[in-house]
């Protein structure tokens, strides 16, 4: 709003003040209103928002005490705490004038006032209204934005002895401000894990900052979470603030921590030992107050390999361990999981579907789901789009058999005088599995950088994951 679009509030028993000041301001400012009588200010504040409003200390003949003044202050600052209230008073009155600054008053005015000086009062009196204006909703959207962040967009399925074991962990390590490390498998719901966590604690109201560090390469992964100055690097045309100061009083989540090369692992330990980050360019740290929850999909033996993760960073992480186990090792949750989801996209495809039948409950707990619970939303929903009948069927989840995923042939691309034989295995599928193992393999399953590798998405290769059991 800029200062034309600003409405100032005259309140004074003098009619040639409020003549005077309206003739004044009214080249200023949007709307001039003049009141000679104080018992109307809670009406006019009822019907309109002012910017500022220019209050005298006395209205009645020979009143100098400055009581009304004082009175009506304080009616003002209990109708609208952000108030901007200038006081007009006498030379004589200047000692009372400070002493309503006490009570809320911006600032005074003194008759017989010089315009320029009444002016620029009120012209800084009105910018701090709106700047408390856009500090309430900045504050308001932050604890929007925090309450966004930190609710899951799914509860955490399941209620088997091993998810038992996982939630009572949350429960026991959430309210403390203990690191927490979360280890399983790709698709297990790791991320989901570290937001209950989050909203079982004490920084629940604050932000929940998620950082994929696998899709980061080294080049921005200090730029991205330490931040940096303008003209810290070609490029770098405005200052930008970390994710380890952005997300400063709340958690902190950094998925796939196993997967950052050991040059960067030192730099993060550093800045989680001292609690301070000094973004690129910038000559002083900043201090930081986060809680940090760590994910990976490396197995802890890997972790533990101190050519490939630093064991000082490893210790600093996990104050407490949770470990989500595999689909496959707790099938009693998977019709749960399963009718959750088909309830779930049948409501968002707007679909009669009721859920499984009997035999594909019985075929979905007797499949391995190598994707875990991913896999498993991912082939519910495939169904629930493609099903034609009241209920999902066998035939809808297009279960691939355990068996045959495993027993596909290796290439065999034999050479006879540079020709390749008949015994070379040109099934394009099978073809596309090898492919996708072997890079894979090559990022140690960093699902960001083997999707870059094969001109992928990270949802396209998911759904190739799925598709080949890997």
């Amino acid at each position: 709003m800029t200062q034309k679009e600003r409405r100032v509030l005259i309140v004074d028993d003098d009619e040639d003040i409020l003549m005077a000041g309206k003739l004044l301001l009214k080249r200023h400012f949007a709307e001039v209103v003049t009141c000679s009588t104080p018992g109307a200010i809670p009406e006019l504040m009822a019907a309109s928002r002012f910017d500022a409003i220019l209050l005298d200390m006395n209205f009645s003949p020979g009143e100098s005490t400055g009581e009304q003044g004082f009175f009506w202050l304080k009616k003002i600052m209990s109708i609208d705490p952000d108030a901007v209230v200038v006081m007009i008073t006498a030379h004589g009155g200047v000692d009372i004038a400070v002493e309503a600054m006490k009570y809320g008053a911006t600032d005074f005015v003194a008759k017989p006032w010089q315009n320029e000086k009444v002016v620029a009062t009120l012209s800084s009196a009105t910018q701090l209204r709106a700047t408390r204006s856009e500090a309430e909703h900045l504050k308001q959207s932050n604890k929007l934005l925090a309450e966004v962040s930190g609710a899951s967009a799914q509860p955490i399925l399941g209620c088997s002895k091993a998810m038992r074991d996982v939630s009572e962990m949350i429960t026991r390590a959430a309210p403390t401000d203990a690191n927490v490390l979360i280890l399983g498998e790709n698709g297990t719901g790791k991320e989901l894990a570290a937001r209950d966590v989050h909203r079982q604690s004490q920084r629940s109201e604050e932000i929940f900052m998620s950082v994929d560090l696998g899709a980061l390469s080294e080049s921005l992964f200090e730029s991205e979470l330490f931040g940096h100055k303008k003209g810290a690097f070609t490029g770098a045309q405005q200052d930008r603030v970390g994710r380890l100061e952005a997300a400063n009083g709340g958690t902190l989540f950094l998925d796939e921590i196993g997967n950052i090369p050991l040059s960067l692992q030192a730099k993060l330990l550093t800045i989680l030992e001292q609690r301070e980050v000094t973004p690129l360019g910038a000559n002083s740290p900043v201090a930081i107050d986060v809680r940090v929850v760590a994910a990976t999909n490396v197995p802890r033996q890997k972790l533990q390999d101190e050519t490939l993760f630093r064991q000082d960073l490893l210790f600093r992480l996990n104050t407490v361990e949770i470990h989500l186990p595999p689909l496959k090792d707790r099938p009693d949750d998977i019709e749960e999981i399963a009718e959750f989801y088909a309830g779930f996209y049948a409501r968002k495809y707007r679909k009669s579907v009721k859920g499984l039948s009997p035999m594909a409950l019985q075929a979905s707990r007797e499949y391995s789901w190598p994707g875990n619970i991913r896999a498993l939303r991912h082939a519910i929903e495939r169904a629930v789009i493609l099903a034609d009948g009241p209920q999902l069927e066998v035939s809808d989840l297009q279960l691939t058999p355990a068996e045959v995923k495993l027993t596909y042939p290796a290439a065999q691309e034999d050479r006879v005088d540079g020709a390749i034989t008949e015994s070379a295995d040109f099934n394009l599928e099978r073809m596309e599995q090898r492919t996708i193992t072997r890079v894979l393999k090559l990022h140690r399953y960093n699902i960001s950088h083997a999707a870059k590798d094969l001109g992928l998405t990270r949802a396209a290769l998911y759904r190739r994951m799925e598709k080949y059991g890997l």
